[in-house]
């Protein structure tokens, strides 16, 4: 049997390890950058590395016509082309990202075809949805009701690398992590719903405490009520999903934001230092006291988190600003990759805890099932690992007729969920679970 593995990115590492140690199983891994799948493959028997530009149709489908099954690692908006395909072909598919519409609609041609294509099948989501599906049936299963339901993740440094103001670092570009903090978010409370408007997620923020680790802060995850629907539950209380983050993130992001530095439309007058790019931002002359101006508009005092942070950042002095970088983003993206990537050795550190309130005709539940999952030095990070290998026990499991389902899918039902939950134990990714019996 062959596997077809489209992308070498930074998840892709575990997963194609994962499958060459599979007997009998060959795997192909394309990319645009062949050197990355050759890395990947490093001179196993049964690997072979390709380059591939995903933009060649035809390229494209002859891979996919001469595989038993795609795992399309590459960005989202490529998933719903390799999908039809396969699905014209006959082959199965895995992919870690959400389902969209266009995904959606290759439901009923995947059942007609007798192929899977199986999605959400990562960490967030993926062990996201089996863990939580997991408590759930064993709450109905005891005829419980949820009568709540929250749950945070967030991927992080160890605390040992947590050594920067900020509290967060990168292995990838940035942006998409700033850009996510202006979307609107929409979840459950008390009953009630609550939206948050684009552009004002980082104001609406509280403390978690994670066992063993502390208090983090947290703030809401887009629009938590599909998940519902998705859970088939309808809790009374919360219904909410929420991104964790070191504390002070949020009131840094939020000024961040205020001061324009997240605003993706190219600057009129491209400024050659950090100071010349905030003053201009400010409107002041670039020789002004900017932090100053900062505390005066702000109404902070001047050592605020958020001042000390931009100046950690280097937005007040004289370095210059990034080459060829021509909206505050980009530069802001710049400035953070190089100073706030991992060192060599460094660990991060992935967090996932799901909060349930189960009710019983004579008596309450609180249940907290918690997952603390770290990197290892000079190899893997949890991130790659914990996207990685879910993918790739699934994948073993549809070649191996462990998963015998068709058409479009999402890991919450058990014939998937207890066998990759089981098997990512015996590889040390696991949750653990915590019950308190309530008045």
């Amino acid at each position: 049997m062959q596997v077809l593995v489209l992308g070498a990115g930074l998840v892709a590492r575990p997963h194609v390890r994962y499958l060459l140690d599979v007997p009998d199983l060959t795997v192909v891994v394309a990319s645009r950058t062949v050197s990355k799948a050759q890395a990947l493959i490093n001179g196993h028997p049964r690997g072979k590395a390709l380059a591939l530009n995903v933009d060649d149709d035809a390229a494209l489908e002859q891979l996919i016509s001469g595989a038993d099954l795609a795992v399309s690692m590459l960005p989202y908006v490529y998933h719903p082309k390799v999908a039809a395909l396969c699905v014209k072909h006959g082959k199965h598919m895995v992919t870690t990202s959400y389902v969209k519409d266009p995904m959606r609609a290759l439901d009923g041609p995947a059942r007609e075809a007798g192929v899977i294509l199986l999605n959400e099948i990562g960490v967030d989501p993926g062990i996201d949805h089996m863990s939580a599906m997991k408590v759930i049936h064993e709450i109905e299963r005891k005829g419980g009701k949820l009568a709540s339901f929250v749950s945070w993740c967030g991927g992080l440094p160890a605390p040992e690398a947590n050594d920067n103001p900020l509290g967060y670092k990168f292995s990838w570009s940035p942006k998409g992590v700033l850009l996510a903090g202006l979307n609107p978010a929409r979840f459950q409370k008390g009953g009630q719903i609550v939206e948050i408007r684009e552009g004002d997620l980082f104001n609406h923020y509280w403390p978690v405490q994670i066992e063993g680790l502390g208090e983090f802060e947290g703030y809401p995850n887009r629009d938590s009520m599909p998940y519902a629907d998705l859970y088939q539950i309808k809790p009374s209380d919360w219904m909410f999903r929420g991104t964790l983050r070191n504390p002070g993130w949020c009131d840094t992001l939020t000024r961040i934001g205020e001061l324009g530095l997240l605003s993706e439309e190219p600057l009129a007058t491209q400024p050659a230092t950090l100071r010349e790019l905030t003053a201009g931002l400010l409107g002041v002359s670039p020789g002004t006291d900017l932090p100053r101006v900062l505390c005066e508009r702000w109404d902070v005092p001047l050592d605020a988190k958020p001042i000390t942070d931009l100046a950690w950042l280097g937005l007040f002095g004289d370095a210059p600003v990034p080459a060829d970088k021509g909206a505050p983003i980009d530069i802001l993206t710049a400035l953070m990759l190089e100073r706030m990537a991992y060192k060599p050795g460094e660990r991060d550190m992935l967090i996932m805890q799901h909060e349930f309130v189960a009710e019983y005709p004579d008596h309450r539940e609180a249940i907290t099932s918690t997952m603390i999952d770290y990197g290892i030095p000079h190899g893997d990070t949890s991130m790659s690992r914990t996207v990685g290998l879910p993918a790739a026990i699934a994948v073993r499991m549809i070649l191996q007729g462990e998963i015998n389902l068709t058409g479009v899918q999402v890991p919450v039902i058990p014939e998937i969920y207890e066998p990759v939950l089981a098997e990512l134990r015996e590889l040390g990714i696991g949750l653990t679970e915590k019950v308190e019996r309530l008045a």
